[in-house]
């Protein structure tokens, strides 16, 4: 028996751009029979592909292109890739939610999915109804729902609420059932998308820890959509990178969220469309590293101040600095247009992919706030004898005074 969960074969998802006529009423009944057999529109013109963000010649968008690739059983696959990779348009397919245009891709098993807030839910039936309905869409007896029933009101915390209209519920009221719901019923797939960045760090955490429970204790495969490198990587074994809708990588985390750093570290500089921000510009020169801030129309506020973090690929912090804490020992004079300077003295960097965030304000108002905005790369700040990643020490290689004290 194939241990084979998913597999896409050639995948392609194509959206027409604009209207579309509809022509006779032959080919409109064609396109209906088409609808009802889950095929795509027979008449959907095939162009070539673009990258979402820029105007191409043809009218046809690509947002998936040539996709293959097999995901076992028990695996938990992280989806990466910039907004407009394609990412969610590969759930939808797998969810069966929309159908691709060209190839095909199969799931073994019953998929459980979170989407979206407001998928799947009908808003004017209670939880407890939508939690039986999602059941028996699943294919669920009364009986198996019944059984995991008290859990998923537990998991999601809305005993109080469990028989209102989930129309009345907030967002995060309803991503907290709609989690418990996909994740309890037994299913042998579920689909997360980024939906989870509704609700609070608590619960985020929560979620985190029953899909691991599920991949790795229940033997069930898991999809997970994030730009949260840190929950990618303590979650997934293993991860896919989309890149205007192809893939250009399917590997280990590790390697994958590399890989997508590494492309992400090419832009050294960044323009920014802010009313008082205007470009961020990053340097290493020799053993300092030198943070750049062009600024605008700061005639509206007095004294100009950055801010920023160094964090590693996995969102954690490694040093920073915040005028709030500690005002800058120079001269900041009133200008409507400048540059502030941050130089980095000796920071001792091993070499790899980091990200920078920013925040530029007056020291008491925020008027630009910047997270891990610009990805950076540092090489050749610290000479070591051999290889060192920063996953084996840490990513702060210190400067250690050695001392022995001998006949003790």
């Amino acid at each position: 028996m194939s241990n084979i969960a998913i597999k896409a074969e050639n995948l392609g998802k194509a959206y027409q751009l604009g209207q579309i006529g509809t022509g006779t009423i032959s080919r409109d009944l064609e396109r209906w029979y088409a609808r009802m057999r889950g095929k795509e529109d027979p008449y959907l013109r095939i162009g070539e592909a673009n990258d979402r963000s820029i105007k191409g010649e043809s009218d046809i968008v690509w947002s998936l292109r040539d996709l293959n690739f097999e995901i076992e059983q028990g695996d938990a696959v992280g989806i990466i890739g910039r907004n407009g990779a394609g990412k969610s348009t590969l759930l939808k397919i797998l969810s069966k939610v929309t159908a691709p245009t060209t190839g095909k891709i199969s799931g073994h098993g019953r998929i459980a999915s979170l989407l979206e807030v407001g998928t799947g839910f009908h808003p004017e039936l209670s939880g407890r109804e939508n939690i039986f309905l999602n059941g028996a869409i699943l294919g669920m007896r009364k009986k198996e729902i019944q059984r995991k029933f008290d859990e998923i009101v537990d998991f999601a915390g809305i005993e109080r609420y469990i028989d209102t209209p989930v129309k009345r519920y907030s967002s995060g009221m309803y991503v907290r059932l709609a989690f418990a719901v996909a994740a309890h019923l037994e299913s042998e797939i579920l689909i997360v998308d980024e939906v989870l960045a509704v609700g609070d760090a608590e619960f985020q955490k929560k979620c985190l820890g029953k899909m691991g429970d599920v991949s790795k204790g229940e033997g069930r495969t898991v999809l997970f959509v994030s730009h949260n490198m840190q929950s990618i990587n303590r979650l997934c074994n293993k991860s896919l990178l989309l890149k205007n809708g192809k893939n250009i990588g399917f590997d280990t985390t590790n390697r994958i969220i590399e890989k997508y750093q590494e492309a992400q570290s090419k832009f050294q500089e960044l323009i920014i469309s802010n009313k008082y921000v205007s470009r961020l510009r990053f340097n290493q020169i020799e053993d300092y590293l030198q943070i750049e801030c062009y600024y605008q129309n700061c005639e509206d506020f007095d004294f100009p101040f950055l801010g920023f973090i160094v964090s590693d690929i996995y969102n954690n912090k490694i040093f920073g600095t915040n005028p709030r804490i500690k005002i800058p020992e120079i001269e900041i004079k009133k200008s409507s247009r400048g540059v502030i300077i941050a130089e980095i003295r000796n920071p001792k960097l091993l070499n790899g992919t980091y990200n920078l965030s920013v925040w530029f304000g007056n020291g008491k108002d925020d008027y630009f706030i910047g997270e891990n905005i610009l990805s950076i790369q540092i090489s050749d700040m610290i000479n070591l004898d051999k290889d060192v990643s920063p996953n084996d020490i840490g990513s702060v290689y210190p400067t250690v005074d050695w001392k022995q004290l001998d006949n003790l």
